[in-house]
Parts: structure tokens; C-alpha cells; sequence
């Protein structure tokens, strides 16, 4: 069931303009969204591919922004046609960015710096230098030399923009030592940072002689999660092992004596000392056996999702409290297909504790949800399903014997077979409030995928936008839609990366009659009296001039409404919305 009534997107500009919401730069923004929603979703609104290019290195995307050639090359797809940003000098392999992270200004918190106020990238280079670069210039702001004791090649978020925790590669054995039955006791290492301004929390060591005979270790939201061959996944607090295992406090750009050698920390080529060493078991907080480590926590209150650590249960999910390991009523979730690819299931992304699980043709989006009379357990329950477009239908096979009988054989198609529509990509476009779908069908010798968009509270569809480039079944996808964009990266055999950007066009119809003829000229009247205005920002509303906003939400309105000017009037007016310049400030122009 959806809503019963559909906001009225003028109703809104108007209450905006009047300065309803002046006072509450929340609920301005959120009303800007919402507009913005309104009109992704109309019908008259197309998403057109404005853009399309290639690269033999990965392709990368964050928040409006496209990276090219190991992060060295931006360019920003805001604009009608994306535009590049920077490009930073060429450098060795050896200097190259193997990964990074968008770091973006903290809310309400005081910066030592006024570039800090404005968004970075946190780079990681092959060398193991740690960058902070301006996300707008490509301009280096800090630098920190890590390490030469291993090899630093992974960055993730501990905290989300406020820690970061940089992983090393593994280290492997040599043949020479694994053949004399020697080990390598160190794993891996993680280096720990508090962003802006950087601060060291320290450097902590994965012990094969601690921990047994660990296969990966990563660290999120403070907890150090530990996984194992067999399956098994620990749990330990991060800040309970600082506490009792640090060997000494070390501050970034202070002289530090170590081993014996005497650097500045974060210096090369003195780099930071590994100084969290665990010499004893640290407390266990949790452990859970899992088919290959796969291992979720989300929901209200904590629950977790697991697979039954054995092969035949692929596919099966279980559903359990975090406090008493209890199974949910109804927490077992197997989806019933049949099909080369597995389904997947993982917390919804809006933090309403609900859970999506996703198959080749359906999507289920559950709830959890108290048990009458018994609030210590919960039960699981379908929120809703979204179905994929398809006719359930059986295939016969007709044979003829040697005696001329002929024979019928009736058998099933794979849920995933490609001539079918089949879910690919399911994810959540938290400021639209949207679930973004990507929908693949085979079609002749080529595939043809669209992305709908469906209401995250009702699961109704709103909105289907064509992918114009075939779709590879057998390529590596990716599928962005952030606001009024869409970015599709594909990567081809060889090492080929393409990326093809869709920009939302608002289209119009022409009215007849007198009616139309009379506004059009009237808009046209107005035009002459106003060269340029820039307004509608979040403050000052209420002192613009009548005359203007009046022209401004009059013409809007008519554009909404399915009126097109002609070219004579739109040779005097131009009026188009903007609502992508940055978060805080939409503009309506009119020249």
C-alpha cells in the first residue's frame, strides 16, 4: 500500500520562498530533497547520457566526483558535461595511489585550518605514504610516511569520517621457511589515524602465536574482528586492547627513540613503530562460525546474520540475537530459486533495522519486529516484495523415437537463465529515500539493463530509466545514482574500464490554444524587465523582490505543469533549476 497523496512539488517552492523554513537549515534541506525526489520520479523527467569514456586503468566514484588513472586524474559530473577538476603530475609506479577514501567536513566541530572545512581525499600510495589531498585542487595538504617494515595496502573507515584504519598486505612465508617448517608469526598489520587533524591511535600487529591460525583480521565501529580458516569470526574490543597492550604513546611529527634508532614519527625514513603488541589473550567478546567468515550485525535491537558453517546450507540464512545467540521466529531465510548465481542478504542501509535479502527475481525486504506478549524475542515478516518482470513459464522439449512416438519433456529455466529479467545490482539512495534496481534481460546477442526506482517505504515503482550501452552478464559492474545522476563503470576483458553518465532532463510538452499563447507572451514580457537573478539560496529569501520570485515560481510551475515555451521566448528567458551546486545552497536562474 502507498501513500495517498503525492506532494505538490510548486506547493513546496512557494512555502520555500516565503521563508517557512528559513529559520531550520535541516528541514530546508530536507525539503530540497524532497522537491528533488518528486522530480526524478515524474514522468516527463529522462535520465540522457550526456558522457562516455574508457580507461585502461580502474575507474573510481565518490560523491560527484570521477577518478581516473590511480586517482591522479578528476573530473567533476556535476556539470551538463562533466568537467575535469585536476590532474596531478605524473609519477612512478612506486608513487602511484593504490586506494583511498572522501573525507568530508565534520559538523559542528572547529578545524585548526580553513582548507579543512573543505573535502579531501586520503590517498594511500604504493610507497606508504599517507595523503590528505584536496578533493578540489589535487593539491597535497599533509603527507605521513608509515612504515618499511611491511607493506600498507588497503584504507577503510573505522569510525565513518572520523577513523580510518589502514591494513597491510599479508606476509607470506618463503619457500625456503615453509620447506624448514617455519611460520611467519606476523600476519598483518593495522595502522589506526583519527582524521582532521590527523592523529596517530597506533599500529597494532596480527600474531599468529596469539590469535592461532588466523586468516584475516579488519577493524570496524572499534571492534577488531578476527577470522579463521575453519570459518570461525571473533570479536574483540579495539579500545580494550589499546588500553592494555600499547607500549608507548606516539604523537605524529614528535621525536620518538625506538629500537635504538631516534626519527620523527611519521617522518621517513623513521615512519611510525608498531607499538601495540599483544603478548597475552585479549578478552573475547563474541565468536560465531560462519560458511566463509560471512558475518553481519545491524538491526534494532542487535541481531546478527550468519550462514551454517557447512556447504549444503549455501544459500541459507540465519537470523539471530546478538545477546543470547536465540534464533528469530521465522529467522531462517531461504530464498526458493534455482540458480548459477547465489542470493544475497545484508541490513538495510537506512538504519531502520530492516534486512533486504535479494534473489534473481525477487526482492524481499523484511522487518523485525517484537513478538506479542514477549518482547525479550523477535520475529522476522515480509515488509515487502519486489517482484522482477517476467513470465513464469515451463519449456517443453519435443522428441521423436525411433518408432516415430513422439516424446514431451517439460522442464524448468534457471531463475537466473539471462533471457529472463534478472536483479543484478539492489541499492539505497539515502538522501532521495529511493531503492535503486538494476534489472538485466538478454535480448538477441546482447543484454539490456534499466534501473528502476522504487519507494523505500512501500516498495511501489516509480520510475524505470534505460541503460542505452548492452549489458555483459559476464563483465564487473557498478551502478551509482547519487541525486540526479546515474554512473554505470564497466570493466571489459584486457583491463578495459568504461564509464557512462546519465544526467536527469526534464522534458516538456507543448500546450495548444490560447491559454498557452497568452502565458508565453506574458513570460516573455517579464523577461525584458530582468537581465539576470541569482536566488532562491537557504537565507535572505523573504528580501528578494516580489517581481522576481513571482517570475521565477510562475515559470517553474508552468514547467512542471507541461508547458513548453517557444524558441522566440526561450531566446529572451532561460529558467532552469539547480539543485546539485552543494548541499546548503539551490539556485533558480533566470537570464
Amino acid at each position: 500500500m502507498g501513500p495517498t497523496r503525492k506532494p505538490n512539488v510548486c506547493r513546496r517552492l512557494s512555502r520555500r520562498a516565503l521563508g517557512f523554513f528559513a529559520r531550520d537549515a535541516g528541514v530546508v534541506q530536507r525539503t530540497n530533497l524532497g522537491i528533488l525526489r518528486e522530480l526524478v520520479c515524474q514522468e516527463s523527467t529522462k535520465f540522457k547520457n550526456v558522457w562516455t569514456t574508457h580507461s585502461k586503468s580502474p575507474i573510481a566514484y565518490e560523491r560527484g566526483r570521477i577518478y581516473f588513472d590511480n586517482y591522479r586524474c578528476c573530473v567533476s559530473s556535476v556539470a551538463s558535461e562533466p568537467k575535469k577538476l585536476y590532474e596531478m603530475p605524473k609519477c612512478s609506479k612506486s608513487e602511484k595511489i593504490e586506494d583511498a577514501l572522501l573525507w568530508e567536513c565534520p559538523v559542528g566541530e572547529v578545524l585548526p585550518d580553513p582548507s579543512d572545512y573543505k573535502s579531501s581525499l586520503i590517498a594511500l600510495t604504493a610507497h606508504n605514504w599517507l595523503l590528505r589531498i584536496s578533493a578540489t585542487t589535487g593539491k597535497i595538504l599533509e603527507k605521513i610516511y608509515l612504515a618499511s617494515y611491511c607493506k600498507f595496502r588497503y584504507l577503510s573507515w573505522d569510525t565513518p569520517q572520523e577513523v580510518i584504519a589502514v591494513k597491510s598486505a599479508q606476509n607470506k612465508s618463503s619457500v625456503v621457511a615453509r620447506q624448514a617448517g617455519i611460520q611467519q608469526p606476523i600476519l598483518l598489520y593495522l595502522a589506526v589515524f583519527q582524521v582532521l587533524p590527523f592523529s596517530l591511535v597506533g599500529v597494532l600487529e596480527i600474531n599468529k602465536r596469539i590469535f592461532g591460525n588466523v586468516t584475516d583480521a579488519t577493524l570496524s565501529h572499534g571492534i577488531l574482528i578476527v577470522m579463521y580458516s575453519s570459518g570461525l569470526v571473533r570479536l574483540y574490543s579495539f579500545q580494550a586492547i589499546t588500553e592494555q597492550f600499547m607500549q608507548q604513546k606516539l604523537d605524529l611529527g614528535c621525536a620518538c627513540r625506538w629500537g635504538g634508532t631516534t626519527g620523527t614519527v611519521g617522518e621517513a625514513p623513521f615512519g611510525i613503530p608498531c607499538n601495540i603488541k599483544i603478548t597475552d589473550s585479549p578478552p573475547l567478546l563474541f565468536e560465531v562460525s560462519s560458511l566463509e567468515n560471512a558475518f553481519q550485525i545491524g538491526g534494532h535491537p542487535w541481531h546478527y546474520i550468519i550462514t551454517p558453517n557447512k556447504k549444503k546450507q549455501k544459500g541459507v540464512f540465519h537470523i539471530c540475537a546478538l545477546k543470547d545467540n536465540s534464533l528469530a521466529k521465522n529467522g531462517i531465510q531461504e530464498m526458493e530459486c534455482c540458480s548459477l548465481e547465489s542470493d544475497w542478504i545484508y541490513f538495510h542501509p537506512d538504519a531502520s533495522g530492516r534486512i533486504i535479502h535479494v534473489g534473481p527475481n525477487q526482492i524481499k525486504v523484511l522487518k523485525l519486529n517484537e513478538i506479542e506478549n514477549n518482547s525479550s524475542q523477535h520475529q522476522i515478516s515480509e515488509d515487502f516484495v519486489i517482484l522482477a518482470n517476467r513470465e513464469n513459464k515451463n519449456e517443453n522439449l519435443v522428441t521423436v523415437t525411433a518408432s516415430g512416438r513422439v516424446v514431451k519433456k517439460s522442464f524448468n529455466l534457471l531463475d537466473d537463465d539471462p533471457e529472463q529479467e534478472t536483479f543484478k545490482i539492489v541499492d539505497y539512495e539515502d538522501e532521495l529515500d529511493l531503492l535503486s534496481v538494476v534489472a538485466v534481460t538478454q535480448i538477441d546477442a546482447e543484454g539490456k539493463a534499466h534501473l528502476d526506482f522504487h519507494c523505500n517505504e512501500y516498495g511501489t515503482l516509480l520510475k524505470s530509466i534505460p541503460l542505452v550501452e548492452s549489458w555483459d552478464v559476464t563483465y564487473s559492474h557498478e551502478v551509482y545514482f547519487d541525486r540526479d545522476l546515474v554512473l554505470h563503470i564497466e570493466q571489459k576483458p584486457n583491463r578495459v574500464f568504461s564509464c557512462y553518465v546519465y544526467q536527469m532532463v526534464c522534458t516538456v510538452h507543448r500546450r495548444a490554444g490560447a491559454e498557452g499563447c497568452q502565458i508565453a507572451h506574458q513570460v516573455a514580457s517579464w523577461s525584458s524587465k530582468i537581465h539576470s537573478v541569482v536566488c532562491l539560496t537557504l537565507m535572505g529569501l523573504a528580501q528578494l523582490p516580489r517581481l522576481v520570485l513571482n517570475l521565477q515560481f510562475y515559470c517553474l510551475s508552468l514547467q512542471i505543469l507541461g508547458f513548453q515555451f517557444s524558441a522566440d521566448t526561450t531566446q529572451h528567458l532561460s529558467l532552469y533549476v539547480v539543485l546539485r551546486i552543494e548541499p546548503g545552497l539551490h539556485a533558480c536562474t533566470t537570464t
